[in-house]
C-alpha cells in the first residue's frame, strides 16, 4: 500500500512540473492553498500586497514572492506569469456599508481586486495553458457568489461576477484541456471573518460566539465556522489529474447554508 505524506503526494495529485500563482497567498485560504498545492509538488508563486508575510510564505514553501497592490491594474499587467499553470484567484476584501452609504471608491476598489484582477491574470496566463495542452484555474468565489446578504454590496457583486467569468472561462478553454472552476465556501477562519466578527459584535452588542452563532451560522446545518485547510482541500482536488471533467462548476463547501 502506498504511503503519502506532506512531502509525497498521491499519484492522482501529483502536481510536480506545474506552478501554481496564489494571490492573496500571505495568511488564510490562500497560504493554505499555496501549502498544499506546494506538498502536491507544485512550484508556488505567492502574490500578496503583504511583502514581508508574502516573502515568509515564499521561504516556508520553497516559492516566489511577489508584492503586487491587485486594485492597480498596471501592476497586475507587470506579475511574471511565465510557466504559470495553476491561477488560483483568491484575493478579496470586504466594506460593509448600505448601499446608500457605500462608498464609491471602496465599491471600484473591490471590483477591481475580486473581477479585473482575475480576469487579467487569466488573460495572461491562459495562452500558456492553450499551448500546453493542460491548465486549471481556481476562482475563490463564496456562497455570496450565489446568495446576497444585506450591506455588502460590493462583496456581493464581485463574487457573483467572478462566478459569472469562471463559467466563461471554462467555455473556451475546454477544447485546450484547460479547467476552470470556483470554489464558494461560507464563513472560513480567516482573518477577514474575525474582523468582521469584531463588527458585528459592536453593531450588536453580542459576544463574538454569540455573531458566529446567531448571524453567521444561522443559514449552515453544519454550525462551525470552515478551516481554510478545508477549502484547500477541495482546491488541491480541482487542480489534480483526477479533475478533469469538473469545469464551470461552483462547488460549495458550506455546511448546507445554500441547501434552503
Amino acid at each position: 500500500m502506498a504511503v503519502t505524506t506532506d512531502t509525497a503526494p498521491a499519484a492522482d495529485t501529483d502536481l510536480t512540473g506545474h506552478r501554481a500563482l496564489i494571490t492573496g497567498a500571505a495568511a488564510g485560504i490562500g497560504l493554505a492553498c499555496a501549502r498544499r498545492l506546494a506538498a502536491a509538488g507544485a512550484d508556488i508563486v505567492i502574490v500578496d500586497l503583504r511583502t514581508d508575510a508574502a516573502q515568509a510564505a515564499a521561504d516556508e514553501l520553497g516559492g516566489r514572492a511577489l508584492t503586487v497592490d491587485l486594485s492597480d491594474p498596471d501592476a497586475v499587467e507587470r506579475i511574471d506569469c511565465d510557466g504559470v499553470d495553476i491561477l488560483i484567484n483568491n484575493a478579496g476584501l470586504q466594506h460593509i456599508a448600505p448601499v446608500t452609504e457605500f462608498p464609491p471608491d471602496i465599491f471600484a476598489r473591490i471590483q477591481r481586486v475580486m473581477v479585473e484582477a482575475p480576469f487579467r491574470l487569466a488573460r495572461r496566463t491562459l495562452p500558456g495553458m492553450y499551448e500546453r495542452g493542460w491548465g486549471r484555474v481556481v476562482n475563490i468565489s463564496s456562497v455570496h457568489g450565489h446568495r446576497a446578504s444585506p450591506y455588502k454590496a460590493a462583496y456581493v457583486t464581485a463574487k457573483h461576477a467572478l462566478e459569472g467569468l469562471s463559467k466563461v472561462i471554462a467555455l473556451e478553454a475546454a477544447p485546450y484541456g484547460v479547467t476552470a472552476n470556483c470554489v464558494s465556501p461560507a464563513y472560513v477562519r480567516t482573518a477577514l471573518v474575525e474582523e468582521q466578527i469584531a463588527d458585528q459584535a459592536a453593531a450588536h452588542d453580542l459576544e463574538p460566539d454569540q455573531v458566529i452563532d446567531q448571524i453567521m451560522l444561522a443559514r449552515a446545518a453544519v454550525r462551525r465556522l470552515i478551516e481554510p485547510d478545508e477549502v484547500a482541500d477541495l482546491v488541491t482536488y480541482l487542480c489534480s489529474p483526477s479533475a478533469a471533467m469538473i469545469t464551470g462548476s461552483s462547488v460549495t463547501i458550506d455546511g448546507a447554508w445554500t441547501a434552503h
